[in-house]
């Protein structure tokens, strides 16, 4: 052997293009899981036919069973571009707001371990699922006050590999669970 291989935990960008070129993109595509890709299906024709966002999204099970995939195929399916993160990832509201003001409206967020969302995230996060609005403070107490933003209208993608810890106000506000 002349070429020297190197086994490494990162991926090298060839890893990830080779990747990403035999990941599903479609859910025709997209193998096993009959029930979930039948009902998936129809919740992504549904949206499609009313121009309107599809329903939030909470995608449970262990780990390697295609969670992450699944979210990329539901942007593909819609036409939308998806912003991709981690519960732990973001600490802070303002973290949230960031990603959320970013979104094209119909947009994908999707969020892996979404179970370990802090607290104080996940409040912030309940208006933007329900109403697509968000309420930020803007200067320090004593003068600090509140402005509410509008949202672009979008799908909220949560993978969880315990979905016994998520919250029941979080778990609520999914409409498809799956």
């Amino acid at each position: 052997m002349t070429e020297a291989r190197t086994v490494a935990p990162a991926a090298t960008p060839e890893d990830e293009a080779i990747e990403a070129s035999i990941r599903p993109k479609r859910l025709d595509e997209y193998l096993g899981q009959e029930a979930v890709r039948e009902q998936m299906g129809i919740y992504i024709e549904a949206a499609k036919r009313r121009s309107e966002a599809l329903d939030h999204v909470l995608i449970f099970g262990p780990p390697g069973l295609g969670k992450t995939t699944l979210s990329h195929v539901i942007a593909n399916e819609l036409g939308v571009q998806m912003r991709q993160t981690s519960g732990p990832v973001i600490e802070r509201a303002g973290d949230l707001a960031a990603l959320l003001t970013n979104l094209q409206p119909h947009d994908v967020l999707f969020v892996d371990e979404i179970h370990r969302l802090s607290p104080v995230v996940e409040e912030v996060l309940y208006p933007a699922m329900e109403d697509f609005q968000i309420d930020i403070m803007i200067g320090e107490v004593p003068a600090a006050r509140s402005v509410k933003l509008d949202l672009p209208p979008f799908t909220l993608v949560g993978a969880t590999t315990r979905a016994g810890m998520l919250t029941n106000p979080l778990r609520d506000r999914f409409g498809i669970v799956s």
